[in-house]
């Protein structure tokens, strides 16, 4: 899945492809806003909330989509040949110089510019956006039982991190993805770690200590790089990567 840093990436090359176009032609390939035509309002920005990304058109309106696992938007000229095959298109946004496609978004909805604090809500400190590191650390704190690899994950506590860079953090503070919340010597310190980990992608920086290497060795010890899945009790199994001598496991 897409993390923040992507998402962001991609909140940028929309606002610049669309901030100010008049929209030509619209479509929403889902069902409950099949029926919804945006043509003839002007695209006023792109934002992105953690994994979220807020299209506002006009004065009333706001496209929210997600990418979950598969999905991207790409933008190209109108009449330029899509880089999927056009059933993978769940949402279309075009001007007279622009046309951006959404493919294979898990969510796409049109919702009111007034409801979007309700409707991301939910959501806690974006690690690349509106950023409270006193609520992160007390968030994140309030799982104290859960391992820490999937409260890193849970977007409650902190928006825009997933798999890929919750491995990384947990390899840069030595901790293995199972250790209990509350059993993390330092929380403060790796909310900044995963902060810096985020902005750093951004920069197209760093390189993967830990991620998706499971076939091959730890760059700072030359351990064998282990995999295990984790999060089974949410539904949603997901990799974590780690190094077993420099994130031991907690006796």
């Amino acid at each position: 899945m897409p993390e923040g840093d992507a998402v962001l990436r991609t909140a940028r090359r929309l606002d610049r492809a669309l901030t100010g176009a008049v929209l030509t032609r619209t479509e929403l390939r889902v069902p409950r806003f099949a029926t919804v035509d945006l043509a003839g309002e002007t695209v006023t920005g792109t934002i992105a909330r953690g994994k979220h990304l807020l299209t506002r058109v006009g004065t009333e309106w706001t496209l929210h989509t997600h990418l979950k696992m598969d999905g991207s938007w790409v933008t190209l000229r109108p009449g330029q040949r899509w880089p999927k095959p056009a059933h993978a298109a769940r949402a279309i946004l075009e001007s007279d110089a622009t046309q951006a496609v959404g493919f294979l978004l898990g969510i796409v909805e049109v919702i009111p510019q007034s409801a979007e604090a309700t409707t991301l809500g939910h959501l806690g400190p974006d690690l690349l956006g509106d950023w409270d590191e006193e609520e992160a650390v007390r968030r994140l704190s309030t799982h104290t039982d859960e391992p820490i690899f999937d409260a890193l994950r849970d977007q409650t506590s902190l928006a825009g991190i997933g798999t890929m860079w919750a491995a990384e953090t947990l390899f840069t503070m030595g901790v293995h993805p199972t250790t209990r919340v509350a059993d993390v010597p330092d929380l403060r310190r790796m909310v900044r770690v995963a902060r810096l980990k985020l902005q750093q992608a951004m920069d197209r920086r760093g390189t993967m200590a830990v991620y998706a290497r499971e076939r091959t060795t730890c760059l700072r010890c030359g351990a064998p790089i282990r995999r295990i899945e984790m999060g089974a009790a949410e539904g949603r199994p997901r990799p974590a990567y780690f190094c077993p001598s420099c994130q031991p496991e907690r006796s």
